[in-house]
């Protein structure tokens, strides 16, 4: 019997525009593709559904449609936000995050005894933040610094995390192992293996969420392709870009065993059995994947 059951989306973009073909986003297919992973979702007992980011492409109004399919969902939404949810006017940048019904930035809460961690990977961005606020300049220096050092990741659709939002993501961590809770962590931002669409920091906080044993892995969206590694025990899941094709879709269900995790992919996203507790240490060689659906 899972622990835990969640539903899974990364990546929308939705945006009443035409296609982007040479990159193959099909932005106003987004609401369809949304309306029946609603339906899959509605017809599955789950805990909750969660959103990993970019559920707009860009202007603030196609946030209203794409939210009202969403409201059709049976099961509480946990929503957090991508690089494209704020590529808005400067005036509502700061209300992207109520627009998504978010408590905080960053927070976590408890669900049948499972510690859910949601991340803030926008904190330190170039494009979350108004033309002349000073946590916007902080990110255009750290952005030169990485593209100084050549760092693959030095994009400016990335984005980093504070020192206090990684400390604070240590400490739930240290809470979860005090009450003999597992965790899971979620994000926007791939954090391993490093990719060009990874983290500013992604090596720094991937760490911290290895090292801590109550976490069971992290799970994101961004990287369109989709992607996968082990860290210590830890699994790092990178989902499918749900906006990617015409008729194509990518969405998923989690289930959290009591010595698995179980992935069951939608459309382009992968199945996988990822095992957990004294399994974690086998090598990604050993580990037995379900084929597509």
């Amino acid at each position: 019997m899972p622990q835990l059951r969640l539903g899974l989306i990364a990546d929308p973009q939705y945006a009443d525009l035409p296609p982007n073909l040479a990159a193959n986003r099909y932005y106003a297919k987004s609401l369809e593709k949304l309306r029946a992973a609603v339906e899959v979702f509605n017809g599955e007992t789950l805990d909750a559904v969660l959103l990993l980011g970019d559920l707009i492409d860009r202007d603030f109004k196609n946030f209203a449609p794409a939210l009202r399919v969403l409201e059709d969902l049976r099961h509480p939404l946990i929503a957090l936000p991508g690089n494209h949810d704020f590529d808005v006017a400067d005036a509502q940048k700061s209300v992207v995050r109520d627009a998504l019904a978010m408590p905080a930035p960053y927070y976590d809460l408890v669900i049948n005894g499972i510690r859910l961690v949601i991340s803030d990977g926008c904190e330190v961005s170039t494009f979350a933040h108004a033309a002349g606020d000073p946590a916007r300049e902080v990110a255009v220096r750290q952005l030169g610094a990485l593209k100084a050092a050549g760092a693959a990741n030095a994009e400016h659709w990335n984005a980093g995390m504070s020192r206090d939002q990684i400390d604070w993501l240590a400490s739930r961590l240290k809470l979860a192992q005090a009450e003999g809770q597992r965790a899971l962590v979620f994000g926007h931002y791939p954090l391993h293996p490093m990719t060009d669409h990874a983290l500013w920091n992604a090596e720094d906080v991937a760490k911290v969420i290895a090292d801590a044993p109550a976490a069971v892995a992290y799970i994101n969206g961004h990287d369109h392709r989709g992607g996968y590694g082990v860290l210590d025990g830890t699994h790092f899941i990178t989902l499918k870009g749900m906006v990617d094709g015409e008729t194509d879709t990518a969405y998923s269900i989690l289930s959290l065993e009591a010595d698995r995790l179980a992935l069951t992919g939608f459309g382009r996203e992968e199945n996988r059995l990822l095992p957990l507790a004294s399994e974690a240490d086998r090598s990604l060689s050993d580990m037995t994947f379900i084929s597509n659906r």
